[in-house]
C-alpha cells in the first residue's frame, strides 16, 4: 500500500509547498514543524489501520465505552534528518516504544557512496506494529537496510514507513526488497539524480531542519 497525502489533504499539500519553497526554507522552525506536522498526518491516518479494542472507562457519572489501540507501535527513525517527524508520529502515538538508527551516505571519492549503519537503540520488536520516519525516500538504499536490521532484531508484525517526500524509484526498490511494507508519503516525485537526490524535491532535509554538516 503506498499512500500520497498531498492527494487527500490539502494542509498536506501546503505544507509540502512550504518545504519545498527556498524562500520558506531559510526558517529552520518552520521547516522542522512542517515536517511534524505532515508526520502527525500520517500518524491518524495510519491509526485508522491499526486493531482496536473495546475498553470501559469510569467517568464522574457513569461508566462509557471506547475504541482504543490495543497495542502502540514502535516508533522508528533514522537520524538525524528523521526527528521532526519522529516526534510529529509521538505526538499522536505518545506512549509508544521508540527505536533510533543512524544511517547515512558515506560518500567516495568517485562521487558513488554506501549506506553506513553504525548505531541501533530499540525495544522489543517481536509481533510489535513499527513506523519508521524518514523525510526523504530517494534510493530507498538506507530504509532497506534499516529494515534488515531491525528484522535481525525481531520479527514485527507490521512496517510502515512515513516521509515527507518519496521517489518512485524509491518506493520500487523497498517494494520490490520489502513486499508487505506500507508507505505513507507528503508527496511523490518521479526523478533521482546520479547521485541519488530526489527532484525537484526539497535539498538536504537534514541541513534545512539543524544546519550544514562536514560531508562524510
Amino acid at each position: 500500500m503506498i499512500v500520497n497525502l498531498s492527494e487527500q489533504h490539502s494542509l498536506v499539500g501546503t505544507w509540502v509547498g512550504e518545504l519545498r519553497d527556498v524562500d520558506i526554507q531559510k526558517d529552520r522552525m518552520r521547516f522542522r514543524r512542517n515536517l511534524e506536522r505532515i508526520a502527525e498526518v500520517a500518524a491518524y491516518e495510519i491509526s485508522k489501520k491499526l486493531p482496536w479494542q473495546v475498553r470501559e472507562v469510569q467517568t464522574p457519572l457513569g461508566t462509557a465505552t471506547s475504541n482504543v489501540l490495543q497495542q502502540q507501535p514502535v516508533l522508528a527513525t533514522i537520524l538525524r534528518a528523521g526527528l521532526p517527524m519522529h516526534q510529529g508520529l509521538l505526538n499522536y502515538f505518545d506512549q509508544a516504544d521508540n527505536a533510533f538508527i543512524s544511517a547515512y551516505r558515506k560518500h567516495n571519492k568517485d562521487g558513488s557512496f554506501e549506506i553506513s549503519l553504525e548505531y541501533v537503540s530499540c525495544p522489543d520488536l517481536d509481533d510489535r506494529i513499527i513506523i519508521i520516519s524518514d523525510p526523504m525516500l530517494a534510493t530507498g538504499s538506507s530504509l532497506v537496510k534499516t529494515i534488515h536490521f531491525l528484522k535481525q532484531e525481531g520479527q514485527a508484525r507490521e512496517i510502515h514507513i512515513v516521509a515527507a517526500i518519496a521517489c518512485t524509484v524509491g518506493i520500487e526498490y523497498v517494494k520490490r526488497e520489502e513486499p508487505s511494507v506500507k508507505i505513507w508519503c507528503g508527496d511523490i516525485d518521479d526523478e533521482l539524480t546520479a547521485k541519488g537526490y530526489i527532484v525537484p524535491g526539497l535539498g538536504d532535509a537534514g541541513d534545512l531542519a539543524y544546519g550544514t554538516k562536514l560531508q562524510m
